[in-house]
């Protein structure tokens, strides 16, 4: 299977939506941006750079969109191929040079775009993007990284340290949560929570700030205070990035998510993986689900 990924860039223009699109002139046609991941590549930075590399944007990463599969002919026969897509933001600038790869980027009006597309199989992409309400704020909830066995720390448990894996993780965090963009960081007040998302904020040049709702102990005693905090952090209408732990992440994800119908088939969320939470207001209208993990 060959693995690509790609982003459905969006601006506001004139009090409409438009979507870039761009062509390939070895194929003639026009598309979303996207391209192949290169080896050992996490499909969301490789989303980010085929749309840096065809459209010129430079764009912030939303709610995931439809996966694509295809047949594409390789030498021999053929092969199953499945782009990743992503809704992105675009940034206020273009930066796009014609080459040989893409010699031309449109910005169509969103109303438009799926008459403008040489391929229909991207259609379920445009209409999966077009049913969502305009996002006015996205949390990133995010559960810490590998920190050991508890029953192997002999400390007080909320001064247990990420383990080397941990780390390797925080640091793969710190690649992937920039895309995002988040405008400021909070964290549970525990010391894996706080390592966890301190190089992703180092990078984004946030300090992060602590707060015990986020915490286990607390979760323990009003299991509704996470998710009601997380609604208040949304109703600021910027982008959140929330460093907690895996008894409180599952619970405050289904509680949003039962309140406001979305659906979401499982909310186990590993160590090092967290969520997209997309909102428009304070209702949420999409979760996502990411991890370190490349595929």
């Amino acid at each position: 299977m060959i693995r690509a990924a790609g982003g459905l860039v969006w601006r506001e223009d004139h009090g409409g939506v438009r979507v870039a699109l761009v062509h390939r002139p070895k194929y003639d046609d026009w598309s979303l941006p996207k391209g192949k991941l290169d080896p050992g590549e996490h499909p969301m930075l490789a989303a980010a750079r085929e749309v840096t590399e065809e459209a010129g944007v430079r764009a912030v990463l939303g709610p995931r969109l439809p996966s694509v599969s295809y047949r594409v002919g390789v030498p021999g026969g053929s092969d199953d191929k499945v782009v990743d897509f992503w809704a992105m933001a675009a940034g206020p600038t273009d930066d796009f040079t014609p080459n040989d790869e893409i010699d031309a980027v449109r910005w169509v009006r969103l109303e438009s775009v799926t008459a403008a597309l040489t391929d229909d199989d991207y259609a379920p992409v445009v209409a999966a993007f077009a049913a969502l309400p305009r996002i006015t704020a996205t949390v990133l909830l995010v559960r810490h990284a590998s920190a050991g066995s508890r029953d192997d720390w002999t400390g007080p448990d909320d001064r247990r340290p990420l383990d080397d894996k941990g780390r390797a993780q925080a640091a793969l965090l710190a690649d992937l949560l920039p895309l995002f963009a988040p405008e400021r960081a909070l964290t549970a007040t525990v010391l894996r929570c706080r390592q966890t998302i301190g190089p992703a904020a180092a990078r984004l040049g946030l300090t992060p700030v602590a707060e015990r709702v986020f915490d286990e102990t607390a979760h323990a005693v009003h299991p509704e205070r996470a998710a009601h905090r997380v609604r208040e952090l949304a109703g600021a209408r910027d982008r959140t990035l929330v460093c907690s732990q895996g008894g409180l992440i599952p619970d405050t994800v289904a509680l949003l998510a039962d309140s406001d119908g979305v659906p979401v088939p499982s909310v186990r969320t590993p160590k090092a993986a967290g969520w997209v939470l997309s909102f428009a207001g304070s209702r949420l209208i999409a979760a996502d689900p990411f991890s370190v993990r490349r595929h």
